[in-house]
């Protein structure tokens, strides 16, 4: 049976033409009226023009893999290019397509899952114990040179990270101050101590609320934008200029902030307190029948310095880590808006949650002290 690729003539079979992907629905249709190929007949590729991958697994297919991997032994006229396309490609369709899914075990799924999660958090925190040591080591020296101090910037971002948030901080915390109230008063009018509000409110937001507000506040506020801006500057390579240019990066884009952020906090954390009590102090007045002036004589005979020096000594902590973690996630951005947006992400859930850890740990500290 004469054909413009195949030709059967008995036991023996000529393959000739051009197997190309451009005659692969032709040849496929003249193979298949041949049905099932006999070991017995005698294969000739001699008149082969031209052979392509899509032609060689079509001959594959029909003379199978086991001869198709002898074709040196028994076609050596044919061209070494083609018997090496044939040899190669009937070794690939030996390998099985549908390999077999693994087991999985929830159980081991879980733990491995686990275990993950730890060791990227165990290397995130060397990460930021190794950026906290380059930028106090970037600091401390440059204390020493006041001509070096970058004014401008850090003036700007004490406007960005202080300054603007006053009022977003301040009605915050007067808002959290007037349902601390609410509480104590619900509370302890009970007990016939609905006096002892006052206290509550002012131990609550000289030590703790005050400051923890301000700290997370900033935590989503600045430390974000702090990654924004670096993983900004970081895809658009202009970091890799300024050290291009020989000019310290840490110097120039993280200790302003830093410094910033070490002035803005504790002034934050001051308006917070203030309007905490200012909050406890409208609901008394409205609700309890306790005038502003005997809550600030409450205040000033039951409430010593003490509390608010303890609350406020926190500030620069939480500063510092807030600041240092905002820009570290900015240096870690890839190049890509995804990488900008998780690694924003990241900085505000790491902020917030060292904010909260150190903020335990203080509390823990001082109780044990007695301050």
């Amino acid at each position: 049976m004469p054909d413009e690729w195949l030709t059967v003539e008995g036991a023996n079979i000529s393959f000739q033409g051009k197997w190309t992907l451009d005659n692969f629905h032709a040849l496929k249709s003249v193979l298949s009226q041949q049905g099932e190929l006999s070991s017995k007949k005698k294969i000739s590729l001699n008149g082969i023009e031209r052979l392509d991958t899509a032609g060689a697994a079509l001959i594959i297919e029909f003379i199978g893999i086991e001869r198709a991997k002898q074709v040196p032994e028994w076609a050596s006229e044919l061209p070494k290019e083609q018997q090496a396309l044939l040899v190669r490609i009937a070794e690939a369709m030996e390998v099985p397509l549908d390999i077999p899914p693994c087991t999985r075990h929830s159980i081991t799924d879980a733990l491995a899952n686990i275990g993950q999660k730890m060791s990227d958090l165990w290397s995130q925190q060397r990460q930021l114990l190794a950026f906290i040591g380059l930028v106090l080591a970037t600091l401390i020296p440059l204390l020493l040179r006041p001509h070096r101090w970058r004014f401008t910037a850090t003036i700007a971002h004490i406007q960005q990270s202080g300054l603007n948030a006053v009022p977003i901080v301040a009605l915050l915390t007067f808002m959290v101050g007037a349902v601390v109230a609410f509480l104590g008063a619900t509370v302890l009018e009970d007990f016939g101590a609905t006096i002892y509000t006052i206290d509550l409110v002012a131990f609550s937001f000289l030590r703790e609320f005050g400051v923890l507000l301000a700290a997370i506040l900033l935590a989503g506020r600045t430390a974000s934008a702090f990654t924004a801006q670096l993983g900004a500057m970081k895809s658009n390579e202009e970091i890799d200029a300024l050290q291009a240019q020989g000019l310290d990066p840490i110097e120039l884009l993280v200790l302003p902030r830093v410094i910033a952020m070490l002035v803005s906090l504790p002034l934050l954390a001051f308006v917070g307190m203030l309007s905490g009590l200012l909050g406890g102090a409208v609901v008394a007045s409205l609700s309890l029948d306790i005038s502003l002036t005997q809550f600030m004589t409450t205040l000033q005979k039951d409430m010593s310095v003490t509390h608010f020096l303890v609350g406020l000594s926190k500030a620069p902590v939480f500063a510092f880590v807030i600041a240092v973690i905002g820009c570290l996630e900015g240096f870690k951005v890839s190049g890509s808006a995804q990488s900008v947006g998780a690694h924003t992400t990241s900085s505000v859930v790491q902020s917030i949650f060292m904010v909260i850890l150190i903020d335990a740990l203080a509390a823990l500290f001082f109780m044990e002290m007695g301050w």
